[in-house]
């Protein structure tokens, strides 16, 4: 933030009178009152009274001293007023002396000079003290308390004003503005605001409420000290992403405690701003995406949309993207009835039964539930986000993870056909691609029997792959939290590991505007950005939370898991779409019968109940399903690791038009 070369004063005038008073008073003791040897003329005087007011009072104006808050000023706002009226005192010498007027003294002309900016001194003095004693518990608190209402209108500082936290905002917008009135007017409130700080030439020097705008420059640490401010409020939510660290940093390092007034991290629908700690996740300062557009909100305006899962990370900030573009009946299928009950609760309190919202609990492998559900409401669109996710608990739990993954994906396939929904849309992952593990190749399988369908069915079919997401229920980032606080050690299970990460909004959007762009068939890849190491993303934590001390240990590869994770299983055949985040994978899809015999396979291992059965099945089933033990040592002995890097980073290069 740079301070502006033209700023516009907030000139208190009554400051301005009651300082024209205390002049004309020294002046009249001074130059009428006062003979001396050399009693002066009425055409002296009022010469030497013209000339004086003009250059004590310019040089205050541009000095800004009536741009101050006097009730909050420190020694500095007192040196400046000595500084500006010692100017004023040169500039009247030497105009007395070039000027062809009437002459006085120096002395008389020292003591006028003077006299005035001690009762100035004394005038802004007295004010401060009636601000800061005054109150309504002592006699001589409620006669300083109502002197000073009755000289200023403002209301004398009370025992909890003062045992209040001193906040400084960063940000004179609506939110920050909004912000310090709720404090203002909110007597309880535990923080009163200090100052402003801003870029917005338009507020800089000025006041908001009685609180002082600083530019950064201007809010320096000590001008802060001078405040007596403990805290740092962020309260523009549109500051970039890079400009928020540096001040993060800045700010922290000073000592000062930071909090953001703003929504969670992960927004809620109906949700207020309110002030709270810096989540890890804001710590990171990824700058989030805002992807949805008008042509994707049309599309899903007045349909009957089912989404299976709606209770989970995903799910429900699937269901509150929906929610906004107005749908005829928004559906929440899930098994876990605490998940989808509390969106349910969300939606209905945000949207106050504006929307048409059902709630089923059902399994997606349950097929009479799933008949009866698409019997009762004939989706339209359907999202499956229903899957088991949790990498090592599906390697112990093979035969659940095929049943409800695969079979469970089959059954809201079947049911789309019958019931003659238009669209099918599938949330993947990319643990899919050349998977090492039960869970991403079961989500391969799910991949092929959706792009096997579109080749037969009625329904159009797309799925959509992406990365890890930021705060969902599975992701590394909530472990760590609870670790610092703790007070470690942090765990991980490889020092090498490499994640990609987006924010839940931002792949529920993805998911949304790709599938409202499919044709039919489509594989879609999202561009995650560059990858993270998940070594950085831990000490990046434990640096930004503050938190001193933190170890961070290696447990030592999970079983299933792998170092780095893909997107694309061929990156020289992607086609590009109008979305630049958005890619399409040239996938060729399986025949129906060639699915078939792979789930009849799948069928009769899990029959067995055995689960090493049931993952030899699923290794045959998906050809591109590795060992982890493989696919690491070949990252370690080679550049795929670097080289599968470089390709996503040149995603957009490589795409085929």
């Amino acid at each position: 933030m740079k301070s502006s070369g033209n700023k516009k004063r907030n000139i208190r005038w009554t400051l301005v009178l009651y300082d024209m008073i205390i002049y004309l008073v020294v002046a009249a003791l001074l130059l009428v009152l006062y003979g001396g040897n050399d009693k002066l003329s009425m055409p002296t005087i009022v010469q030497q009274m013209i000339l004086s007011v003009l250059c004590i009072f310019a040089a205050r104006l541009i000095g800004n001293i009536y741009g101050q808050v006097w009730r909050y000023g420190g020694i500095q706002c007192y040196i400046r007023l000595l500084f500006t009226d010692a100017i004023a005192f040169w500039v009247y010498v030497l105009l007395e002396l070039t000027l062809p007027i009437n002459k006085i003294t120096f002395a008389r002309m020292l003591a006028l000079f003077c006299m005035n900016v001690l009762g100035a001194l004394a005038l802004r003095m007295m004010y401060r003290y009636a601000y800061k004693c005054g109150n309504q518990e002592t006699l001589h608190g409620r006669f300083l308390a109502k002197l000073l209402y009755m000289v200023s209108g403002v209301q004398a500082a009370s025992d909890k004003e003062v045992q209040k936290i001193k906040i400084a905002i960063i940000g004179a917008g609506r939110v920050g503005v909004s912000f310090a009135e709720e404090l203002l007017n909110n007597e309880e409130a535990a923080y009163i605001p200090r100052c402003f700080i801003d870029i917005n030439k338009e507020k800089v020097g000025r006041e908001i409420q009685g609180i002082p705008v600083y530019s950064e420059d201007e809010a320096t640490l000590k001008r802060l000290a001078e405040y007596e401010v403990q805290e740092i409020v962020f309260a523009i939510p549109s500051m970039d992403a890079d400009k928020k660290k540096a001040l993060y940093e800045y700010y922290k390092k000073a000592g000062y405690k930071l909090k953001v007034y703003d929504y969670p991290t992960v927004y809620s629908a109906g949700g207020k701003r309110h002030l709270r700690e810096f989540d890890i996740e804001e710590l990171l300062f990824r700058k989030p995406l805002v992807v949805l557009d008008e042509k994707t909100n049309e599309y899903y305006r007045g349909k009957v949309i089912l989404i299976t899962g709606g209770g989970g990370s995903i799910g429900s900030e699937l269901c509150r993207q929906i929610a906004k573009m107005g749908p005829r009946k928004l559906i929440i299928l899930d098994i876990y009835e605490n998940g989808a009950y509390d969106v349910q609760q969300e939606l209905k309190i945000a949207y106050k039964g504006k929307l048409d919202l059902q709630v089923e609990i059902a399994s997606i492998t349950n097929r009479r539930a799933m008949e009866r559900v698409f019997e009762q409401y004939h989706p339209q669109i359907v999202i499956n986000a229903a899957a088991h996710k949790h990498v090592p608990l599906m390697e112990h739990n093979c035969i659940e993870a095929i049943e409800n993954n695969v079979f469970g994906t089959r059954v809201i396939v079947e049911m789309c056909e019958k019931h003659n929904a238009e669209r099918f849309m599938m949330v993947s992952t990319d643990k899919a691609v050349n998977p090492t593990n039960v869970m991403g190749a079961t989500k391969r399988m799910c991949e092929m029997i959706v792009l096997s369908a579109s080749t037969h069915g009625k329904v159009k079919y797309s799925a959509t792959r992406f990365g890890n997401v930021l705060g969902s229920a599975g992701s590394v980032i909530p472990l760590f939290k609870r670790q610092i606080a703790n007070g470690g050690p942090i765990t991980l299970t490889d020092k090498r590991i490499i994640r990609y990460f987006m924010t839940i909004p931002e792949a529920s959007q993805l998911v949304l505007q790709s599938g409202a762009m499919a044709q039919n068939g489509e594989l879609f890849v999202l561009d995650m950005g560059k990858p993270i190491k998940i070594l950085d993303l831990a000490e990046n934590m434990i640096r930004l939370s503050g938190v001193h001390g933190i170890d961070i240990i290696e447990t030592g590869l999970r079983p299933g898991e792998k170092l780095y994770e893909e997107l694309l299983v061929k990156t020289e055949e992607l086609d590009k779409t109008p979305n630049s985040m958005i890619f399409i994978e040239r996938d060729t899809p399986l025949c129906e019968h060639d699915i078939e015999v792979k789930l009849e396979e799948l069928k009769a291992a899990c029959e067995t109940e055995d689960d090493d059965v049931a993952r030899e099945a699923l290794r045959k089933a998906v050809p591109t399903f590795r060992r982890p033990e493989e696919v690491n040592r070949t990252a370690e002995n080679s550049k795929e690791m670097a080289n599968t890097r470089q390709n996503t980073q040149n995603l957009k290069q490589t795409a085929v038009i």
